[in-house]
């Protein structure tokens, strides 16, 4: 049998960032062949995978990168089982290389399309050999969720525990980047159901309108001033069906979000606003 030496347990672990006792176990499983002691260790990630595929990932974080102009944003879901895991650095900095490939990458439609492209941190790994890395490491059940991508103006918020986050798009050009995350923090506190009214059932809005119009009309009112009583009052509705636009910004609530975009030279697009596992 040959020499397992401290030295190729000490370059098999900085290969594999794998704990030393495992490193040495599977030298010496592989009599010394390193690339034999390699797949050793993948073989268990396996044998984790199997054993903990029924557990629950209710842990994890959400994480988004956006490009410097705000031209595109990505935001992507990886969960776990304990919050010590999901706070690890390891952890998070698997999320966010997995945003950051998805953001400069060439794209990807599934998580498993992402975890087949290089890891932006580590020169010769792909995303998946780093997720099989840390799932051997950490010996949890992780799981890359939701992942997606947007064309801009676009910019996002995740709250400080990392389970609650968005992305906002809008269209203009003002440069001012700054609003839209404002909008997107806004989004994840006070979870708008719609961005835009045409985001709601047209059956619903018509029989709103024809109600608020039928009432304003038996009150005596000229038609020109029906007209103005339910716009008005639409505006509520649209605050009480949960559209984005109408609600009052949540960082100046004198105006309404639409009027905060405006004033920054923008139009609401779109919102994509995730809580983790939901």
């Amino acid at each position: 049998m040959a020499e397992v030496t401290a030295a190729a347990v000490k370059a098999l672990r900085e290969k594999t960032t794998l704990p030393m006792m495992d490193c040495k176990k599977a030298l010496v499983e592989a009599d010394g062949d390193e690339a034999r002691a390699i797949e050793i260790l993948r073989e268990q990630f396996k044998k984790i995978q199997i054993k903990r595929a029924d557990n629950e990932t209710t842990e994890g974080l959400i994480q988004i990168a956006v490009t410097d102009g705000g031209g595109e944003g990505v935001m992507v879901e990886v969960q776990c089982e304990s919050a010590p895991v999901a706070s690890s650095d390891e952890f998070r900095a698997f999320a966010r290389q997995c945003a950051n490939q998805l953001l400069n990458g060439p794209g990807a439609a599934t998580a498993e399309e992402l975890l087949s492209q290089p890891a932006p941190e580590v020169a010769g790994k792909t995303l998946q050999d780093v997720w099989e890395d840390i799932t051997n490491q950490i010996r949890e059940k992780i799981v890359v969720g939701r992942i997606t991508r947007v064309t801009g103006p676009v910019n996002g918020y995740v709250h400080h525990d990392g389970k609650n986050g968005a992305l906002f798009q809008a269209e203009g050009d003002s440069g001012n980047l700054e609003v839209l995350r404002d909008v997107a923090m806004h989004v994840t506190a006070l979870r708008p159901l719609v961005c835009l009214p045409d985001g709601l059932a047209p059956a619903d809005i018509e029989a709103e309108r024809a109600s608020l119009t039928a009432e304003a009309k038996a009150s005596g009112k000229p038609d020109n001033i029906v007209d103005k009583i339910v716009d008005g009052r639409m505006k509520n509705y649209y605050v009480e069906q949960g559209v984005l636009t109408f609600q009052a910004f949540a960082k100046d609530d004198s105006k309404t979000v639409s009027q905060a975009l405006a004033e920054a030279g923008y139009k609401a697009v779109a919102f994509t606003r995730w809580s983790l596992g939901n």
